[in-house]
Formats: structure tokens, C-alpha cells, sequence
């Protein structure tokens, strides 16, 4: 498995081929995946291991990316925990009860014994993906603190997060309390999938790009830092990744990533100038261009490709998630557009046969 060639991408190895995999590449863009889906929710299908196992292998078995990303939800550790959440249809992520005191914190679960046999379904899934993958590698997933807490204290999905920095300004002590539970909650679910055999992982974080480097220095990075250090001393990558955080990928990176996701608002080489000499990147396809013309989203795919060509290594992403409207065959073509593709560096050159 160490030899396959996402793995070597992400660890600073170029591979003679571009690797690519997409972020939500499981899921609601695949009709099998709403025919397996039909009256299961969301958040049950991600802790049944027949299911998750399934539908973390049907893109890969659809468009022959060359990695499955563990089919999860950044909210199903609290809910292995104990805590009442749901993803509403058209809504998203809603807890039963905000976390906004000090009171609600302290009547947080403690995450004992209890929340390690909570995660046995998805040491399952993950040995059942696994196995099923062969070759194929499995990117591990958790939500990253900030994002998860500020889902606690929101209550649900928010454009502004006003809550969430107003106690992280109001309550400081409150605020790294909540955190580092989170923290521990996403490291141990990280941690779970690596040793039932997950080759990579990724922290994700939807909702960091709304803060300051102040801010996130101060309040989030030390979190972040301790979720990554649960796998630290496993043989495994660590992609660390922003939505909206070009101004952050620093800092980051100094979280404890080894290899950094960029979005789709920053140039990769750009990136590059940001982060440590040699680090590895993924991205960073506009999702946008997966509506457009084969031709534009080919030369989007191009544009990233010669703007990753300095990395060490470079793995092919979207710079977000696949749009749950995608052609499932636009991703198919893409991917096999990428396969295809012979000359990195430059790759000025439609080279996809006829």
C-alpha cells in the first residue's frame, strides 16, 4: 500500500501520473448511492459498517480515483458520544441541545471507555473498506475543532458563526474547554480509522476561514494541534484543509499537517510560496468548472496541474466538495483526463485520446 501513488504524492514522492481523488466523492452526486441510501438516514448509514463500508467504495469503483475517503460525517463523533444530533434534510447538522455555558460543557460526556467501544462500527467499516479497496488506498476523516464546536454552540449550520466568536472573545476558558474536548473526540475517531487500517488522513475544517490569524493562533490552532497529534506517531500522512483559509495555510501547516489542502481561491503555486519548502499539496479543481464545458474543466485541470508542478508532491482535488447536482460521468471523464495526462510539468496539451 505504501507504494501506491497518492501515498507517495502526499508524502513529497512524485508519481509518473497525476493522483486524484475528490472531496465528498462519496455520496449524493452517485444514484447507487441514493438507491442504497433509501430509508436510512445519514447519519445511521455512517455507522452501519455494511453501508459506509459500500459507500465509501462506489466512487472508486465508479471513476477509478485512486483513493476512497471514509464515509463519515464531522458530526458522528459527538453522536457516538452521546450527544443528540441529526443532519436535517436541506438544513445540515442539528443538535438537540447548543453548547453555550459553562454549564453545558461541563455536562459534556466524558470520553472514556465508553466512547472507544462507541466507535467499534466504524473500526468495523473502515476493515470492511479496507478490504474491499485492495490496492487502493483510505483517506481517514474528521471534522477539526473549530468547526465541530462552532456546530455545538450554533446549534446548527451558520453563515457568521456569531455565537461561536463571542464566546471564543467572552468566555476564553469556556471556549478551550469546549475545544479540546473536540479535539480529543476527532482525534481518537482519526485514530480509530488508522489502526483498523485507513493509510491517510484528513482534518477538515468548513468553517475556519471566517477567523483571523490572531484568532486562530490563539484559540483554535492549539486544538487542531492536539486532534492531529493522536496520530502523530502512526506511519500515515496528515492533510490538514480550510474552506476560505488562504490566509491561514501557515499556521495550519504548523498544526501538525504534513501535507496541506488548499481551496479553490488560492493558486497552488501561491500556496507553495506560503508553506514550507517541500511540503506536499491537494487541490484544487474549482468545483464550479464540474458545470461547465469538457473543455474548460480540462483546462482547469491543466491550470492546476502547472500550478502543483514545484510541490514535492501533488495530489489532484477539488478545492471543495463535489456538488451533489454533478454528472456523475463529468467526474468519471475528468479523472480518466488526469490519468491520462503524461506531462506534469507543463501539461499544456489536451493529451486525452480521441
Amino acid at each position: 500500500m505504501s507504494d501506491a501513488s497518492v501515498l507517495q504524492e502526499l508524502r513529497g514522492v512524485r508519481s509518473a501520473t497525476p493522483s486524484v481523488w475528490f472531496m465528498r466523492q462519496a455520496g449524493r452526486s452517485l444514484p447507487e448511492y441514493r438507491a442504497l441510501r433509501e430509508g436510512t438516514t445519514m447519519l445511521d448509514s455512517c455507522v452501519r459498517p455494511d453501508l459506509a463500508a459500500e459507500i465509501t467504495v462506489q466512487p472508486v469503483r465508479r471513476h477509478r480515483v485512486d483513493a476512497g475517503i471514509f464515509f463519515s460525517d464531522i458530526v458522528v463523533p459527538a453522536r457516538q458520544a452521546g450527544l443528540g444530533v441529526e443532519i436535517q434534510p436541506g438544513v445540515g447538522p442539528v443538535f438537540d441541545h447548543p453548547v453555550r455555558t459553562v454549564a453545558d460543557i461541563d455536562a459534556l460526556p466524558v470520553l472514556g471507555d465508553d466512547y472507544e467501544a462507541a466507535l467499534e462500527p466504524i473500526r468495523e467499516a473502515v476493515r470492511l473498506t479496507v478490504a474491499e479497496l485492495g490496492t487502493t488506498p483510505l483517506i481517514g476523516f474528521a471534522g477539526a475543532p473549530f468547526t465541530v464546536a462552532s456546530y455545538m454552540v450554533e446549534g446548527g449550520p451558520s453563515r457568521d458563526h456569531l455565537r461561536t466568536r463571542a464566546l471564543m472573545r467572552s468566555e476564553p476558558e469556556a471556549w478551550a474547554r469546549l475545544a479540546a474536548w473536540v479535539a480529543e473526540l476527532s482525534g481518537r475517531f482519526l485514530r480509530a480509522q488508522v489502526l483498523a487500517g485507513a493509510s491517510a488522513v484528513q482534518l477538515f475544517d468548513s468553517w475556519v476561514g471566517a477567523l483571523s490569524t490572531e484568532q486562530y493562533l490563539t484559540h483554535v490552532q492549539p486544538h487542531s494541534a492536539a486532534a492531529l497529534a493522536r496520530v502523530a506517531d502512526l506511519p500515515v500522512p496528515r492533510i490538514h484543509f480550510g474552506v476560505g483559509a488562504a490566509h491561514l495555510l501557515p499556521q495550519m501547516h504548523a498544526a501538525g499537517a504534513t501535507a496541506m489542502g488548499v481551496d479553490h481561491r488560492l493558486r497552488l503555486d501561491r500556496a507553495l510560496e506560503m508553506l514550507p519548502t517541500g511540503t506536499p499539496v491537494q487541490g484544487n479543481i474549482d468545483p464550479a468548472v464540474l458545470f461547465t464545458s469538457e473543455q474548460a474543466r480540462f483546462a482547469e485541470a491543466r491550470a492546476v496541474l502547472r500550478a502543483g508542478a514545484g510541490a514535492s508532491g501533488h495530489v489532484v482535488n477539488l478545492g471543495h466538495g463535489v456538488p451533489p447536482s454533478t454528472d456523475p460521468q463529468v467526474l468519471t471523464d475528468l479523472v480518466s483526463f488526469l490519468h491520462d495526462v503524461d506531462d506534469v510539468a507543463g501539461a499544456e496539451q489536451d493529451v486525452r485520446p480521441a
